[in-house]
């Protein structure tokens, strides 16, 4: 090994150090503690090793509620978000001179505290004994009866979870998209100008593949964050997610360690493994199918 590789490894130590220490060492330990049965907490002991851990957590109606929560709001606001990002991303690209600004505008949603934004949702969305809230308000304009978005049926309160999750994540992706969109080299649209190519046209077979990349990047981790959901859930429905409803797999794990029915790590071991198995499947399916979709 020469001079300069030893140099390269000694800059490289502490990230490594890092990243085995609060990265490999904890998802050894949840691996572990996944087939630990019966393990206590307290007295750090357990009475075999298994698959029952598993199998409780897949049999259980709290997990299985999770898990369908969980992939409805991946399924919709991953591509919701995502599209409508980059519809703005487009728009703000054509106003030159404003864009900065409204770019800015755009992005104070994702630098502000999520529990504020749950908050201001709770007050447009729940329906109380003093007021139904402005977005009843607004419905009542088109005919349309009151709904309780908050404690109401289950459709009603998905849609304001998809609603705010979309609200929060989309400020990164304009971000993202609208400088993305800034790398394209301008002499393909000169190009395309004098061949008289129609704006769509250049859209999807100009802007598009040049921008894959960026949006490939945002779908992967959008994703990754949606299958990590758990604050936006509490920030509109509470702590006590399992009673509304309105769990995620997150939450069903935090529950396990942390709450009322808390005090079972191996079970919110099992329900993290499964989770990354999960997340670590789609992004397999991803990375394969971007091989032949994204331009490099």
């Amino acid at each position: 090994m020469n001079t300069n590789n030893k140099k390269a490894w000694l800059y490289l130590l502490p990230a490594t150090l890092f990243l085995a220490f609060f990265l490999v060492y904890p998802l050894i330990d949840v691996f572990i503690y996944s087939v630990e049965e019966g393990y206590n907490f307290a007295s750090q002991t357990y009475f075999g090793t298994g698959l029952y851990n598993f199998s409780y957590v897949l049999h259980d109606p709290f997990f299985l509620q999770a898990v369908k929560n969980t992939f409805i709001l991946v399924i919709i606001t991953v591509p919701v978000s995502t599209g409508l990002a980059l519809l703005i991303s487009a728009g703000l690209s054509s106003i030159r001179p404003l864009r900065d600004l409204f770019q800015t505008i755009y992005f104070l949603p994702y630098v502000t505290n999520t529990l504020a934004v749950g908050l201001v949702f709770m007050i447009l969305f729940q329906k109380t004994e003093y007021t139904d809230g402005l977005v009843n308000l607004i419905l009542g304009w088109f005919g349309r009866g009151p709904v309780d978005f908050i404690d109401g049926p289950y459709w009603a309160k998905m849609f304001v979870l998809c609603f705010y999750t979309i609200w929060i994540v989309m400020p990164f992706k304009i971000l993202v998209l609208t400088s993305a969109l800034s790398s394209v080299n301008p002499d393909y649209y000169r190009a395309a100008r004098v061949d008289g190519t129609p704006r769509l046209r250049v859209f999807t077979k100009i802007t598009l593949p040049m921008i894959s990349p960026m949006i490939f990047y945002l779908v992967i981790t959008g994703f990754i964050g949606a299958f990590k959901a758990y604050s936006d859930a509490v920030a509109l429905f509470g702590t006590d997610l399992n009673a509304a409803g309105m769990n995620t797999i997150v939450g069903y794990v935090y529950d396990m360690l942390y709450g009322d029915s808390g005090g079972y790590p191996s079970y919110a071991s099992a329900a993290a493994v499964i989770l990354f198995a999960i997340v670590l499947t789609i992004t397999c399916v991803n990375l394969l199918a971007s091989r032949k979709k994204v331009r490099i």
